[in-house]
């Protein structure tokens, strides 16, 4: 008995485990933080307010252009500036393997100024003017209508200093937000001054500054040593509150910037155009010189967040090397504006609304499809189809969801006889029509719906 419970347990130590295998489970490849899918749902949006401020750029004589998303960083370094937060912390720099230290482009303005150097524009017609679409990228807390990749509408013109482009700029992008339809918009502008006039105030801000900076955030402590002007760009509830106080920059402008400023001012009125005086709006970038912007919602969820901006950068092409060339852009967040748009309840046409839809059965009549489909495209018919659906039953509701006015129905009988039904999808009465004759028939026939 007791060999037989030995023998027992010996069994079971040297019995070996079961060991179950549980597959990987792949999880879902996600977007990287910051980043985002722009489905067809979004693209209408996007395409609808691309083409009106296509349309407008063109119009007022900006003509397009596209530069690369790599760069070098240091063009970023030296124009927007070493000591602005997106040059300190929000580029996506690397090195490549050729040792260039390469940046994704934060902002377009940068870009369009070396390609102005580069290509020999100042040997064109002057002013330059170019408009452009495009991702940037800045690595930044993501938020509502703010994105890591962010796309953007803009345009620049460059080597002409005068007040009366100030105006037409802001001009242009007030026309573009009444084009696609927002309301309760409101421009605010300030002047920074020139390298003449802005020293002397800078001295006044850190005079100001000087005695206050145990009471303001980290972020400007830091600019009050590097880049006191971007204290007044501050976010901080704290600060604001010390901004409220500060020296305003339109106090100490020279005569110069004075006039320039007072000039678009005036040109303003003229457009009925409205706007508010900031004065602690600067930008976040040093390249701006005299004239700064924003256009804003005055009511709503971003109430007082810019939808766009821009100003004057009369130094920027000297810095990079070139002659001096005074210019200035303009641009708007592309994501902020869609966001505004559904914030004002602004319906936007879908971007495929066929009229016809074309329905077949059979493995000829299929075949013959593919052919009447591209006449009815050629003949600028909109048409929707559904080659892969086998019944027409299943096809016909693919149609009636999409809303079309007409069905064409072509099975292997009317295939053979080179012919097609046309079928009102309204009242449901059909007609069989020669293939010959069918786009004809199609156009005088919606002519009438």
């Amino acid at each position: 008995m007791l060999r037989k419970k030995i023998i027992k347990n010996r069994k079971k130590l040297t019995d070996k485990p079961k060991i179950t295998i549980k597959k990987d489970i792949v999880a879902p490849l996600q977007t990287v933080k910051g980043m985002r899918d722009i489905l067809p749902e979004d693209w209408r949006y996007w395409d609808f307010i691309l083409e009106r401020a296509k349309k407008l750029c063109q119009a007022y004589g900006y003509r397009q252009i596209e530069t690369p998303i790599l760069e070098e960083t240091s063009l970023f370094s030296r124009s927007v500036g070493e000591a602005t937060d997106i040059v300190e912390k929000e580029m996506y720099s690397f090195y490549s393997k050729s040792r260039e230290n390469l940046s994704l482009r934060p902002e377009a303005t940068a870009g369009i100024a070396r390609a102005y150097l580069k290509n020999g524009m100042a040997n064109w017609p002057q002013p330059v003017k170019l408009f452009y679409f495009g991702a940037m990228f800045r690595y930044e807390k993501p938020q509502a209508g703010r994105h890591r990749e962010f796309w953007q509408i803009g345009y620049e013109t460059l080597n002409d200093p005068s007040s009366v482009l100030d105006a037409q700029v802001i001009q242009l992008a007030f026309k573009i937000f009444e084009k696609i339809g927002l309301k309760n918009l409101t421009i605010q502008i300030n002047s920074i001054g020139c390298p003449e006039c802005r020293p002397e105030y800078q001295k006044l801000l850190k005079d100001y500054y000087r005695n206050k900076t145990n009471r303001i955030c980290l972020n400007c402590r830091n600019r009050f040593a590097k880049n006191p002007l971007r204290l007044l760009d501050c976010k901080e509830e704290k600060c604001i509150q010390i901004i409220n106080g500060a020296p305003q920059s339109i106090d100490h402008l020279c005569s110069e910037c004075h006039n320039h400023f007072k000039e678009i001012l005036e040109y303003l009125d003229e457009l009925e155009l409205p706007y508010t005086l900031n004065p602690f709006l600067v930008r976040g970038l040093d390249y701006y010189t005299k004239t700064v912007f924003e256009i804003c919602p005055e009511t709503g969820p971003f109430a007082g967040l810019a939808l766009g901006g821009g100003g004057r950068y009369d130094e920027l092409i000297k810095i990079l090397g070139g002659e001096e060339t005074p210019s200035l852009g303009y641009s708007m967040g592309v994501e902020r504006t869609v966001q505004e748009m559904k914030n004002q309840n602004i319906s936007v046409p879908p971007l495929f609304t066929p009229k016809v839809f074309l329905t077949q059965l059979g493995e000829s009549a299929r075949k013959k499809s593919l052919k009447i489909f591209q006449d009815l495209t050629e003949a600028n018919i909109k048409t929707g189809e559904s080659f892969g659906r086998g019944s027409i039953k299943s096809q016909l509701k693919v149609a009636d969801k999409l809303g079309v006015k007409l069905a064409l129905i072509l099975g292997q009988k009317e295939a053979i006889d080179k012919v097609i039904i046309i079928r009102d999808m309204k009242t449901g009465m059909q007609e069989i029509v020669r293939l010959d004759k069918v786009i004809d028939e199609i156009k005088k026939r919606l002519k009438n719906i």
